[in-house]
């Protein structure tokens, strides 16, 4: 560290609210501090997105204090921040125990719950954002949806984004204008479930910070914009046993293999309990509109962007690249809560010998028969507190918390316009 510059240390974490919170650290206090952690109370999770605090049968209160430990596996120096490194960390009691509600922790559980069965998790996720100038409403530049002229307006930034990122040891599959004004995207290599949440972390604060150094500032919310597109954050995921890829394998639907098939028949199934955790926000549901390609209805199919669950075959001489998208999920969702929820829910699927049902083409939205995904926080949250399948992956103390955040934001917000639902959180994240 003291080679590269670096002088403080930012020691991370997600809370239930989708809230990176941080504590940091002098440099040369990073030995000691990976020996005994850093303080910090247990009742950041039951912080909502405005940082007021909510209660729930296990977590709450003034009372406590837990120790926060980085993993230096992951410590790395940060470009778009000169002077500084960063790494996430776990957090545990004082006695040393893991903390129940650690959400680092539990993703990390149930990686190995999967690893158990023999099954290797690849996931990660796409990051979207809106840049406009420091505290102004997003660009609304006259470059075209994914055009060029986005590229040129903006060529300085997104190189700065793209090479800190590089500098990081990121490594950066593809970064292109999206579909709103001011929208980009950038997505990364894949990697094991907890690495692909600590990746989206780090990817989102390298971007926040590389906007900053340009007077920019970048919007993660879903909803930026009351009634235009939002940001998501699409999760991709493959499965592989003995080096072999599952998504491309075998003689289930487009050759996925009968494990794949009742994986993603297990998340498929959950998806109504799931958009509790991966679209966690009032204004989540203000970017879950149909026709939008955020996967409003509750379907899959092969290469169809407006499923839930878009199946993706790869290049036929790339068998490799077969991996499902959940497109569902927005970036207001904690990252470590989705992959350990996610891998749960396919868990199940897998213990109950679940099939896909018919894949779907076109859009969902012409179907009579078409299943919306709940519209609303409140029914998101109706189908978490019933899904004994994720009451036992995260244990009581991690599954009262995320609810009574959910509740807490859902009432928050109630009487609440869309635009000011998105005004309130388009910052936030």
């Amino acid at each position: 560290m003291a080679a590269a510059g670096v002088g403080a240390v930012a020691l991370t974490w997600v809370d239930n609210a989708g809230i990176t919170r941080v504590k940091a650290v002098p440099a040369a206090r990073l030995p000691q501090t990976a020996l005994r952690g850093v303080g910090m109370s247990p009742v950041f999770d039951v912080f909502l997105v405005d940082d007021s605090i909510t209660d729930s049968p296990h977590i709450g209160g003034p009372d406590g204090d837990l120790r926060l430990v980085p993993d230096l596996d992951r410590l790395t120096p940060l470009a778009g921040q000169p002077g500084w490194a960063w790494a996430p960390a776990d957090r545990f009691r004082q006695d040393g125990a893991p903390h129940p509600a650690c959400q680092r922790q539990f993703a990390a559980t149930m990686a190995r719950r999967a690893a158990e069965q023999g099954i290797e998790l690849r996931m990660g996720f796409e990051t979207e954002w809106i840049v406009g100038g420091p505290g102004a409403a997003p660009a609304r530049e006259p470059g075209p949806a994914y055009g060029m002229a986005r590229v040129a307006e903006h060529s300085a930034y997104l190189s700065d984004v793209l090479n800190s990122l590089v500098a990081q040891g990121v490594e950066v599959l593809q970064l292109h204008p999206e579909y709103a004004p001011g929208q980009f995207e950038v997505s990364v290599a894949p990697s094991d479930p907890v690495g692909a949440a600590d990746l989206a972390v780090l990817v989102r604060e390298t971007v926040r910070a590389v906007s900053v150094r340009h007077g920019l500032t970048a919007w993660f919310g879903p909803a930026v914009t009351a009634g235009a597109v939002g940001n998501g954050g699409h999760l991709h995921l493959s499965l592989w046993q003995d080096g072999r890829n599952l998504c491309r394998a075998g003689g289930g639907p487009f050759a996925m293999t009968g494990r794949c098939e009742s994986f993603l028949a297990g998340v498929l199934d959950e998806l109504p309990a799931l958009l509790a955790v991966g679209a966690p926000s009032p204004a989540s549901y203000l970017r879950l509109e149909p026709s939008r390609w955020a996967g409003a209805f509750r379907c899959w199919g092969l290469e169809n962007r407006e499923a839930a669950l878009r199946f993706v075959t790869g290049a036929p001489d790339d068998p490799d690249a077969a991996n499902a998208e959940v497109k569902c999920f927005d970036a207001a969702a904690n990252p470590y809560l989705v992959t350990g929820a996610v891998i749960a829910a396919g868990l199940a699927g897998l213990a109950a010998g679940l099939k896909l049902p018919e894949p779907v083409a076109g859009d969902p939205a012409r179907r009579a028969d078409a299943e919306r995904l709940p519209t609303s926080l409140p029914a998101a949250l109706a189908h978490f507190t019933g899904s004994s399948v994720l009451r036992e992956a995260l244990g009581d103390p991690l599954f009262e918390a995320v609810a009574a955040v959910r509740a807490a934001e859902a009432e928050l917000f109630a009487d609440r316009t869309p635009q000011e639902i998105a005004d309130a959180t388009r910052g936030r994240y």
